[in-house]
């Protein structure tokens, strides 16, 4: 990772930007979204439809060609929920879609391309209909979803467990497991009275986390100087030694 050549106050500013475009066309999406969320490069973030629901927390992180989405597409209007816990992850190209119902429980991990649907969306004989089948999808607390999972219709994951990169989830999977394939295998147990540390832990003082990341920023871009930091933004070529 290269050197953040910001001066400590023009991040300072970015991030206040960052949090005022959250509140300015983000929270207005979402039926509710808890305090100390995180949104990186929040343009890139797509959220719509009604009933969303985001914890406190909440860690997006988007990229311009890989953006994050959720979305609810009810049966009728202001139908359909998605309820996302406290501490969830998720990664560039990340994407949620319900139907009816889809539940995130706290701590959850999704890493890049995950995808989440409670539905088909088209039979197979008229693709202009939804099956009139309601299907829910249920993530329990700490599942780490791995690069590119798939989870479809009426699945529930139980806590803790850990999906491998592209599986596809078609049918519940237990607690405390590990699973692979194409469709999801079990592969390996994991040891429910081991001690497991996860993201709810990382967020267990967010008030402290923010002052703690603050202190290191001042200390650590404090001496940048913004012409230097300028210079390398028209000419980034000078940033090479």
């Amino acid at each position: 990772m290269r050197d953040d050549l910001r001066p400590y106050w023009v991040k300072k500013a970015y991030l206040r930007y960052r949090r005022w475009y959250v509140d300015y066309f983000l929270r207005p999406e979402c039926a509710s979204l808890g305090d100390y969320s995180t949104f990186m490069k929040p343009r890139f973030v797509i959220i719509s439809g009604p009933n969303i629901h985001i914890g406190e927390c909440f860690t997006a992180v988007a990229e311009p060609m890989h953006r994050v989405e959720i979305g609810v597409w009810g049966r009728e209007a202001g139908a359909g929920t998605i309820r996302i816990g406290r501490g969830v992850l998720m990664s560039p190209g990340s994407r949620i879609s319900a139907s009816d119902e889809v539940t995130i429980g706290d701590g959850v991990m999704m890493a890049n391309g995950t995808y989440i649907t409670d539905s088909d969306w088209h039979t197979v004989y008229d693709r202009t209909q939804r099956s009139e089948q309601v299907t829910p999808v249920h993530i329990g607390d700490n599942v780490w979803l791995g690069d590119h999972v798939t989870v479809l219709k009426g699945v529930t994951i139980g806590e803790n467990s850990v999906v491998a990169a592209r599986t596809v989830v078609t049918k519940d999977i237990p607690a405390n497991v590990i699973v692979a394939g194409n469709p999801a295998k079990v592969v390996r147990e994991l040891d429910p009275e081991r001690e497991m540390v996860t993201r709810l832990d990382y967020f267990a003082d967010p008030e402290g986390q923010l002052r703690f990341f603050d202190e290191v920023d001042r200390m650590v871009l404090g001496k940048n100087s913004f012409w230097r930091w300028l210079w390398t933004v028209v000419f980034p070529a000078s940033r090479q030694p």
